[in-house]
């Protein structure tokens, strides 16, 4: 595993999808981290990872252009909470550890306030996720409660879901 470098972010083109898809799909079929169906099938991956707007798709490369990671954003609720934005995270084990997640959510949280959002809240951190947990709490976000049980890991068993939260 390389170092990355400098870690640029940038939106996300169709042309992405291709290197976003060869991680996330690993990272979905764990089952560790994410709320999805472990045997998401491509098409609705896509769908839901590369939105459109009011949401917005990130991917954080190095020099070279490689896809290290990507993260998503749009409003947590529509109408009256739509001024609160929602996003999600990934990025490849491959270049796990070195600053390519903190690079995404810097990133987004500008983004996102510079979108108009006032505020920005995660719905879904397993709490398992030690990791995200505390790059989440590291850029100001509090773990306002934790359901317990409502993830079930599938080497842990049922673990609990962290509602993080910070204004913008």
């Amino acid at each position: 595993m390389r170092d990355p470098g400098v870690v640029r972010v940038r939106e996300a083109v169709a042309d992405d999808w291709p290197a976003i898809w060869k991680f996330l799909r690993h990272v979905v079929s764990a089952g560790e981290t994410f709320c999805w169906p472990r045997d998401i099938a491509e098409p609705a991956a896509r769908a839901s990872w590369m939105r459109q707007s009011p949401g917005r798709t990130f991917v954080a490369v190095d020099e070279r252009g490689t896809v290290l990671g990507t993260a998503e954003t749009h409003p947590n609720n529509a109408g009256p909470g739509a001024h609160v934005a929602n996003a999600g995270f990934m990025v490849d084990p491959e270049h796990a550890g070195k600053g390519v997640g903190r690079a995404l959510g810097e990133h987004v949280l500008e983004q996102a306030r510079s979108d108009g959002y006032r505020a920005m809240q995660f719905n879904a951190v397993v709490e398992t996720n030690t990791g995200a947990v505390e790059l989440w709490l590291s850029l100001g976000f509090e773990i306002l409660t934790t359901v317990p049980e409502a993830f079930e890991h599938p080497e842990k068993g049922l673990v609990g879901l962290h509602i993080m939260h910070r204004g913008l």
